[in-house]
């Protein structure tokens, strides 16, 4: 157990022609779209994570890299389960560092929405708490669209814990950005963030709201009552 034989081999046993079949079309995986190429053997979340689970305590750094350099999704993501539990087991002792290293090391293999999702708050999040900032804003710079989003993704843990400063300043880098996947995801930290301080987040929008990609506002206002909705919509665009 814990080698990338049984982990496979676990994964394959839950795994369904028709999720197979589904999952690259909700994924994006034809020609020139966000997950070109992925690949993926129909195997569901709860699945992977109870998988993960087991293997756990028995599962070594090489089996972990072996898993983020899969071709297949659900192995990537189970191999970022594995490091999310082996990150949360270590933190307990203060000996974090070393999982962190890897997944920053590997982050190019973070490389899809669920991935960045499911990970960056976790690791990267709690790691920076009370580290140097800075990686944040170099991942936010970077040509790849899954490092940008791990940037703005891993300010939801600073943002439980009532900290909105890095997201502010990460929505600000967000406003010309191109991909969907980034205005989603800005919006949605921002959402998060006005759950907790809604003057600050309104503040913020009423500075930058003219210039915001609209499904980026869209997702930012979403819980707020309709006409206050209403009017926040009614802002015309003006982009950089």
């Amino acid at each position: 157990m814990g080698d990338l034989k049984s982990i496979v081999k676990d994964l394959k046993s839950h795994a369904t022609k028709e999720k197979a079949a589904f999952l690259p079309y909700f994924f994006k995986t034809g020609k020139g779209q966000y997950a070109e190429g992925d690949r993926f053997h129909g195997i569901v979340v709860p699945d992977q994570r109870s998988i993960a689970k087991l293997h756990t305590p028995s599962t070594d750094k090489s089996t972990i890299v072996e898993l983020l350099h899969s071709p297949f999704h659900e192995e990537r993501l189970t191999g970022l389960f594995i490091l999310c539990n082996k990150f949360n087991a270590a933190k307990k002792i203060q000996k974090e560092k070393e999982w962190v290293d890897l997944y920053l090391k590997n982050a190019n293999r973070v490389n899809n929405w669920d991935l960045v999702d499911n990970t960056a708050h976790i690791i990267l999040g709690q790691w920076l708490e009370n580290n140097d900032r800075s990686i944040l804003y170099k991942f936010a710079k970077d040509k790849s669209l899954w490092k940008n989003r791990i940037a703005v993704v891993a300010t939801l843990h600073f943002i439980r814990k009532n900290d909105f400063n890095d997201i502010f300043q990460l929505s600000e880098i967000m406003l010309n950005h191109t991909h969907d996947l980034m205005h989603k995801a800005t919006g949605w930290m921002l959402r998060e963030a006005w759950k907790r301080d809604a003057t600050a987040v309104e503040k913020f929008l009423k500075k930058f709201g003219h210039k915001m990609p609209r499904t980026m506002l869209r997702y930012a206002i979403e819980r707020m009552p309709e006409p206050k909705r209403k009017a926040y919509l009614n802002i015309k665009f003006q982009p950089y």
